[in-house]
């Protein structure tokens, strides 16, 4: 792929679309949404405002963190706390088409209808990628970006018209973008992470407890696994309990699945071959957090398996 072309091509297209009017973006500090953003703002300037939503379901410290990384680059990004909507719209839910269905209606009718009517904006930037599509299509699983695709009329749903510049791409060409753009490294080479965020990664209710849970968990395979060269690793938490002892009592604690897959595109992919002495320092610390007394490890490949659980 001519990346410099396809730049170029997108960018323009943008510009066409959009004209003088007004773009919105949502920012998730994953490759996609941040070549958007970049992309976005070199066709468009001052015409695109980029927003980072918190949901209450990214790791920690996510969105900070992102906001002073893109300013660092020169684009101003708005922080905006959804955090009760989207809690609110994920209790009690259960069943993983019905969480998926939750958080794309509260993402896109609540919380960016709102910021859409306060901007003014009449397009909404996406960084929808073909692994998404096809899978949504292929009824998989129902990615959250995935809107025309299955005939839903954003314009008339939501009142703004959805642009895609990365739908023909797959991952490993997301990431070629990206380095024409010159984004750093870590953005470039960042893990995959799904658009339902840790949601995706806990089987059952989502509550804040367990969100604190698979938070922590997260952060110790990410630390653990940065310099693995897997495509993706993730922690998961299970719907479970297991019969356990600490401190010499029993104990029903809970059960958290590692997970470190080899992939191009994530449309197949196979279990990384970590070392022993690896595997034992993440199940070491993971099961030091409070509440969990098993941990193990996923050998699935994908098929059978996706990469996410949920």
């Amino acid at each position: 792929m001519d990346c410099k072309r396809f730049i170029e091509e997108q960018a323009q297209e943008l510009k066409k679309t959009v004209g003088t009017g007004l773009a919105i973006n949502a920012l998730s500090g994953g490759v996609d949404s941040a070549v958007c953003t970049v992309l976005g703002h070199r066709a468009l300037g001052a015409q695109l405002k980029t927003v980072f939503v918190d949901n209450a379901i990214m790791r920690e410290g996510e969105p900070q963190r992102v906001v002073k990384l893109f300013a660092k680059m020169g684009i101003p990004v708005e922080l905006v706390d959804a955090r009760a909507d989207f809690l609110g719209a994920l209790k009690g839910v259960t069943d993983p088409e019905a969480k998926r269905q939750a958080i794309t209606s509260t993402f896109y009718k609540k919380v960016f209808g709102r910021l859409v009517r306060e901007s003014g904006a009449k397009y909404l930037i996406h960084g929808t990628i073909l692994t998404d599509i096809e899978e949504t299509v292929a009824g998989i699983k129902r990615q959250h970006n995935i809107l025309s695709q299955l005939g839903i009329d954003p314009r008339k749903e939501y009142g703004y018209e959805v642009l895609e510049p990365l739908k023909t791409l797959r991952k490993d060409g997301v990431r070629a973008v990206a380095k024409a753009l010159g984004m750093p490294d870590e953005l470039v080479h960042r893990i995959p992470f799904p658009g339902p965020a840790l949601a995706a990664r806990i089987v059952g209710e989502v509550t804040e407890e367990r969100l604190a849970t698979v938070r922590k968990a997260t952060a110790i395979v990410e630390e653990e696994l940065k310099d693995s060269g897997a495509f993706q690793y993730l922690a998961v938490l299970l719907n479970d309990y297991a019969t356990g002892i600490r401190n010499n009592q029993r104990e029903f604690g809970q059960i958290i699945v590692v997970r470190c897959i080899e992939s191009v595109d994530a449309r197949t992919a196979t279990a990384t071959e970590l070392p022993w002495k690896k595997l034992n320092r993440i199940c070491e610390r993971i099961v030091e957090i409070p509440g969990v007394n098993r941990c193990l490890y996923d050998l699935t490949p994908k098929p059978p398996a996706t990469v996410e659980y949920v």
